[in-house]
């Protein structure tokens, strides 16, 4: 792994995009794959901030979509890497909506995302480390092994005796 280790803020990527029609439902309501596509091009960017790599995405963890989004609202989309494992890194991506004529703001869905950098030829390349500053970041970054070891053992790449911070869910 490269020696530099980089801050999560060295790498916070922020989107913002207006809900227009073409991107709603019947309902009025932003599109859950238009809005997936939009939280992957932001967590890809931040990625790309933090590795310097071209990053390749490997997965999304559940996105619950706690909140419908409307026509005529104002997404705003935050990336902040938690965590860098050898080639992979982990993305939290935070989704908020506002409707700006009524001066009303709400967070409606959050995810982590896994991505992978690679090299001109597709192969998996070493990252920089990630070094946590705030105590938000701090809890992230600790509880990042947890969700990769949990997501290997979803994957069928490892077995849940081969993972040590979740052996007491496993029990």
């Amino acid at each position: 792994m490269p020696s530099q280790s980089k801050p999560p803020k060295a790498s916070i990527t922020t989107m913002t995009e207006l809900v227009l029609p073409n991107d709603t439902n019947t309902l009025n309501n932003m599109m859950g794959g238009r809005l997936m596509h939009l939280m992957d091009i932001v967590s890809a960017i931040c990625a790309q901030k933090h590795s310097n790599r071209i990053v390749v995405t490997a997965s999304f963890d559940n996105i619950s979509f706690k909140r419908p989004i409307q026509l005529g609202n104002v997404v705003t989309l935050t990336a902040k890497i938690t965590r860098a494992f050898n080639s992979s890194m982990e993305v939290h991506v935070l989704v908020e909506a506002e409707d700006i004529p009524a001066a009303v703001k709400h967070a409606t869905h959050s995810a982590f995302a896994t991505f992978v950098a690679v090299d001109q030829m597709g192969r998996p390349i070493d990252v920089p480390g990630v070094t946590p500053e705030t105590e938000e970041e701090i809890l992230l970054y600790e509880g990042a092994l947890r969700r990769r070891q949990l997501r290997l053992i979803l994957a069928g790449r490892i077995k849940p005796d081969e993972a040590p911070e979740l052996k007491s869910l496993f029990d």
